[in-house]
């Protein structure tokens, strides 16, 4: 299997199986004399840990990460960064009755159809266990950044129920097990999913990420678009099955005159009036907030029956027992940060390469 790598000058490669000895990855590219040791990596990966609140999976890993190599007396060298998470409560046994059958909705028979083989056990390479890891280098990406620059993601629509974004207060997203800004939200959700769970089902969910602080200038013409690679880093998340910038699919009801993002001048600074197309404008940032969501689908591994076949060709039923997140998308929210991490990380690197005298906010000469 091949392409488990992206990014280009801070480039990130996943490793590691949900049922093997552990998970783990390798970055590289990030420059060097950074402060870095594991407790700037460990509260990210502590956010986005399962078994947290019962409407996530049950599954018991602390998730405790290792610095390998590429750090040096608490400063990182230059050279690649190898990261590494024991995986410590599998329960394998869980999976032997979908061994040779597919669950709907899952990767199981797009694997087999490719390579032949899988790794049944939890999904495998397939897993959202594989995160873990992109959540760790999101944290390595966020040094890079600065503390300028701030990534910040909550859970604005959960199965059918969207937020009352009049009602969206950041402080609210830690103290509730959704990620939701929302705080009336947060009951009725709770009422959903747990009528969801009981039932033994799962729902999916839509993820907003906001980034503040970006300067302008990030991301190139054509085919090096930041917003074409933003989509592609969340679109690689697993389960993400769609993903806006901006008001992205909304903008096609709207007309040029409400689509546009007015400008004026504030003391030789643009500023601009509106954020339709989300901090992004010809696949270069803007200096707006840069905002971007994302859908996730439910859950494929249910305990309700659902027709399917197995690896000889029969018909048969299938119930997928073990642990699981009634909906995946709760803890897809740290991840989805992470991910914005790792490509703005890479952009800015790119863009000081190319422009190095380029400032961060341009000022517009007067008249």
């Amino acid at each position: 299997m091949s392409h488990n790598s992206f990014g280009h000058l801070f480039r990130v490669t996943s490793w590691g199986e949900s049922h093997g000895p552990a998970i783990g990855g390798v970055v590289d590219g990030c420059p060097p004399r950074i402060a870095l040791t594991e407790a700037d990596i460990q509260p990210w990966l502590d956010r986005r840990r399962p078994g947290q609140s019962r409407f996530t999976t049950q599954r018991q890993e602390p998730d405790t990460v290792r610095i390998l190599s590429g750090v040096f007396e608490g400063q990182t060298t230059g050279t690649p960064i190898a990261l590494h998470i024991d995986n410590v409560d599998q329960r394998s046994r869980d999976y032997g009755d979908i061994a040779t059958r597919y669950r709907p909705g899952h990767a199981d028979i797009a694997y087999d159809w490719k390579y032949g083989i899988r790794d049944y056990r939890g999904g495998g390479r397939a897993s959202a266990r594989e995160t873990a890891i992109r959540v760790a280098a999101g944290a390595v990406a966020r040094k890079i950044l600065g503390a300028g620059i701030t990534i910040r993601g909550a859970l604005v629509q959960l199965g059918p129920l969207m937020i009352n974004r009049a009602n969206w207060d950041w402080d609210s997203i830690d103290t509730n097990p959704f990620f939701c800004p929302d705080p009336a939200a947060v009951p009725v959700w709770d009422d959903y999913l747990s009528a969801i769970r009981k039932a033994g089902s799962s729902c999916g969910a839509v993820i907003e990420v906001v980034v503040e602080g970006a300067p302008p200038g990030l991301g190139a013409p054509i085919y090096g678009k930041l917003d074409a690679d933003i989509a592609g880093a969340l679109m690689s998340i697993n389960a993400v099955k769609g993903v806006e910038i901006g008001d992205g699919f909304a903008a096609a009801s709207l007309t040029g005159e409400a689509n546009a993002d007015e400008m004026r001048m504030d003391d030789g600074v643009v500023k601009f009036q509106a954020n339709h197309a989300g901090g992004i404008l010809g696949g270069i940032s803007t200096s707006q907030p840069i905002v971007a969501r994302f859908a996730v689908k439910p859950t494929s591994s249910i305990l309700s029956p659902r027709a399917t076949v197995d690896r000889d060709g029969q018909e048969t039923d299938i119930i997928t027992k073990g642990r699981h997140d009634p909906c995946v998308g709760i803890r897809a929210v740290p991840v989805g940060e992470a991910m914005l991490a790792c490509v703005l990380a890479d952009h800015l690197l790119r863009h000081r390469a190319q422009n190095p005298d380029a400032p961060d906010r341009p000022r517009l000469p007067r008249n």
